[in-house]
């Protein structure tokens, strides 16, 4: 088993069910699914471990802010997820847009970053920022 350095990443949201029925439709695309909670528990998701139950960290939780305040997004600030192929990147755009995200950034070659750097950039129902990338 690898070990990451990260234990889990929490994005904000202001509404759950719509969080959830967006990335229900959109993490898959990357191999990542729902990691099994409790009723009334907010969602969270992971790849699963190939060899028996449980699920990989890093773990991406969806949250309403613990101060009760509205949920806001960082300036500069996105998640970035390795997709397996330029295919996938492409599910996840499409995926994303057809579920309420919105687009920052069509499937494409980011020259910038190297020339076989495969990305697309979205924007969830609250507003985070989220990246699908390979290597081509």
């Amino acid at each position: 088993m690898t070990h990451s350095v990260f234990s889990h990443v929490t994005l904000g949201s202001n509404d759950l069910s719509k969080s959830a029925a967006f990335y229900d439709a959109v993490m898959p695309t990357l191999g990542l699914h729902r990691i099994p909670k409790p009723e009334g528990k907010p969602p969270a998701y992971a790849r699963p471990v190939k060899e028996g139950d449980g699920f990989e960290l890093p773990y991406i939780y969806i949250y309403s802010p613990y101060d009760g305040a509205s949920a806001s997004v960082g300036n500069g600030s996105h998640l970035a997820l390795q997709a397996g192929s330029s295919d996938a990147v492409k599910r996840f755009y499409e995926a994303a847009l057809e579920n309420g995200g919105c687009d920052e950034g069509a499937p494409g070659i980011r020259g910038h970053y190297g020339d076989n750097y495969f990305a697309a950039y979205v924007r969830d129902p609250d507003g985070n920022k989220l990246q699908a990338v390979c290597y081509l």
